[in-house]
């Protein structure tokens, strides 16, 4: 079948909730992906923050081969060597001193909704007032309903409406924090960078504030690094760029980079209080945490670990930022490590068009896959092992392929 004939079918019989694909990828090799036609792209959104290693990186094809043909799912009646090694790795990546506990599931929607529900039952034992959780205006924490009523977007909530209600979303300030979080609130979730957002970062002192008024108030603090975490902004996780070891969040939320394209989702809660929220019974899944997945993210994170990637995060994307941030057609670049925000000088094209999608509808014809966040924001998210000769083609185009967008 042709390209062409793939999408049409793809209408046909796929429910649209993506809209319209613009490819059909059908191999990809590192950071190159090739589509149905043949044509070749350079791969700077690696599945939106997912694919970490690339694509087909023997380490990770060894890994899934050799789980599948021993074990790839037995259910939570068992457990496996390989979910038992995966706990224990990201536990201590996070603090090997401090007492945690994982919950594993399938994606960073599950993560956020078990986040919820633990925090949902804190409220509830400590204080019959301490009904409300609070969010930020402008975060994503994922579309099944709980973490659809975190997520503050009206585009994405009010089809869907009514919603879980004790929500309560307030500006991403220092300000907001210190006026809204007090003893009713049960818990705070926060992105350490507002990636749907625009690749936002946090005003710096955020999170440190955030640990100390939770604490002082006795609310949960949740972050969410399903975007963020597994060494895309150069760490582990990046909220530990501004909490200690003795000041870390109640629960992390992970998924989208720890299974480097395998479904995998994790919630890690910190602390032996958090820890005995759940009782046997009151949360699963069916699939979370089998031994294929499990398998898959080991290899992810000792790859990641053995190849040096957190600090080939760090070099490339001040590479990428210094680059493309000093040209003409940038306002500014956001974000950390290889999550990138390229925010453009205006928000329309000559012809009245939002400028950011048509940029990347250009950058693709010049074989660069790329998305945007926001008719002025371009996002990119590539792969940890890109290299600075691999991003040196794209960031010497990016003024053409700019040009080109405003002219449509």
């Amino acid at each position: 079948m042709t390209q062409q004939q793939i999408l049409d079918e793809y209408k046909h019989d796929l429910l649209g909730v993506f809209g319209d694909p613009s490819l059909v990828l059908v191999e990809g090799s590192g950071n190159i992906v090739t589509d149905a036609n043949g044509k070749q792209y350079l791969d700077l959104l690696a599945g939106i923050a997912v694919s970490s290693l690339g694509h087909a990186h023997p380490r990770w094809v060894q890994a899934v081969q050799q789980q599948a043909a021993k074990l790839a799912h037995i259910s939570n009646f068992f457990t496996s060597p390989t979910q038992v090694r995966l706990a224990s790795t990201l536990i201590e990546k996070l603090s090997p001193v401090q007492d945690a506990r994982v919950f594993f599931c399938n994606s960073g929607a599950e993560a956020n909704e078990a986040a919820y529900k633990l925090a949902r039952r804190h409220g509830n034992l400590s204080s019959p007032q301490r009904t409300t959780i609070l969010a930020l205006e402008h975060g994503f924490h994922g579309r099944t309903t709980g973490a659809l009523a975190l997520t503050h977007k009206p585009a994405y909530r009010e089809p869907f409406e009514p919603l879980p209600t004790g929500i309560k979303h307030i500006p991403a300030t220092l300000e907001a924090l210190e006026a809204h979080c007090d003893e009713t609130v049960a818990a705070l979730i926060v992105e350490p960078i507002q990636g749907e957002a625009g690749v936002l970062p946090l005003p710096p002192g955020y999170l440190a504030r955030a640990r100390e008024l939770t604490r002082a108030n006795g609310a949960l603090l949740i972050v969410d690094e399903v975007q963020t975490g597994m060494g895309r902004t150069g760490l582990w996780f990046e909220c530990t760029r501004e909490l200690s070891a003795e000041n870390l969040p109640d629960v992390i939320t992970l998924a989208k980079g720890l299974g480097a394209g395998f479904p995998v989702g994790a919630m890690i809660v910190v602390g032996q209080n958090p820890a005995a929220l759940f009782q046997p019974g009151m949360h699963g899944t069916t699939f979370g945490g089998n031994p294929l997945a499990t398998a898959t993210a080991l290899a992810t994170v000792e790859t990641i670990d053995e190849e040096h990637l957190l600090s080939n995060a760090e070099k490339v994307g001040a590479y990428i930022r210094e680059r493309v941030g000093s040209l003409p057609e940038v306002d500014e670049t956001t974000g950390r490590g290889l999550l990138i925000g390229i925010r453009l000088t205006h928000e329309k094209t000559r012809s009245g068009l939002p400028l950011a999608p048509t940029v990347v509808e250009r950058a693709r014809h010049h074989g660069f896959i790329i998305n945007a966040t926001g008719p002025s924001v371009v996002r990119l998210a590539p792969a940890l092992n890109i290299s600075i000769v691999e991003v040196e083609n794209f960031c010497r185009q990016f003024p053409a392929i700019v040009s080109e967008a405003d002219n449509c």
